[in-house]
């Protein structure tokens, strides 16, 4: 059985955990740990996809993916380092809360634009840096209606070997070399910046041995003057 967290949305809308999480309740007692400390309800499964989860719920979730949701004026954010791993939030604005960069999850309409502001969301008309489309994920989610190109699914990164090539020995990269001359000879030696194994240690090359005593040639001999 395939888990909901793997199994794609309709016609790529998002994975079908998006729509109930923005929709679920955050930060209110737990219905059944409500009379212990601490049972506020600030987590998501995207596994069971079910009501928001307080921290003595978790071990019933163990080995699930679980999310934590935060809460900036009111609103409910989720920071960027858990979330990306899901969806991608291309287009998104981020913000920074406690030196940490999160998304907001829903809409934050705003009435009057500031003065000066040339890009605003696409959605709800909230003031944005003019990189980005969208002041939220539920605003992402809802310009995918018009626009086609927008997905939440996660672009492949292009890995080491597709970016350096497969790792291989030393013998088969092709190295830089330069040649200096020592006792009238020509010897070749790695020049700097060398490719080399990224990975290991990098010993410099010997240098060559010059030989720095030089025999002094004689000149013409001139006669002191009577």
């Amino acid at each position: 059985m395939v888990s909901p967290m793997f199994r794609l949305g309709n016609e790529d809308m998002g994975p079908p955990w998006l729509r109930p999480l923005l929709k679920t309740s955050f930060f209110t007692h737990c219905e059944v740990h409500g009379d212990s400390n601490k049972s506020e309800c600030n987590m998501y499964c995207l596994d069971c996809i079910g009501n928001a989860l307080c921290s003595y719920c978790l071990p019933d979730h163990k080995d699930h993916h679980v999310v934590q949701i935060r809460r900036s004026s009111y609103h409910n954010v989720i920071r960027v380092s858990e979330v990306s791993k899901f969806i991608d939030i291309s287009y998104i604005q981020t913000y920074i809360i406690n030196s940490a960069k999160i998304v907001f999850l829903n809409e934050r309409p705003q009435p009057r634009p500031g003065k000066g502001v040339t890009n605003t969301c696409e959605i709800c008309c909230r003031s944005l840096l003019d990189s980005f489309r969208f002041c939220s994920i539920g605003c992402k989610l809802g310009g995918m209606k018009t626009d086609p190109d927008l997905t939440f699914a996660l672009r492949p990164k292009p890995g080491r070997e597709w970016m350096h090539g497969s790792e291989s020995d030393e013998s088969s990269t092709p190295r830089k070399v330069r040649k200096t001359s020592a006792f009238g000879r020509s010897i070749e030696v790695p020049a700097a910046g060398a490719a080399g194994n990224e990975g290991g240690s990098i010993s410099p090359g010997t240098p060559p041995i010059l030989s720095y005593r030089t025999s002094r040639r004689k000149g013409i001999p001139h006669r002191s003057p009577f």
